[in-house]
């Protein structure tokens, strides 16, 4: 397995959910406060699942809504 593609969403109270459905069954679901908190859980959980040998090389995030920058 080269990836997998984690769908990210917004959490109307703040931060983000993350999940990645595996097609033979279960998954990875993971959350965190902020962006950088989201790709550290993903990545730790990501590390759980798979055996090392079996790993995917790269992960991906769809964010289902686009971000939006604020300038100050």
């Amino acid at each position: 397995m080269n990836s997998i593609i984690f769908t990210v969403e917004a959490e109307e109270s703040g931060g983000y959910v993350a999940s990645w459905d595996d097609p033979r069954g279960g998954g990875i679901t993971t959350q965190g406060e902020a962006l950088v908190d989201l790709q550290a859980n993903i990545l730790d959980a990501v590390r759980c699942h798979f055996a090392e040998d079996s790993r995917p090389s790269q992960v991906k995030l769809h964010f289902t809504e686009d971000l939006v920058l604020e300038p100050a």
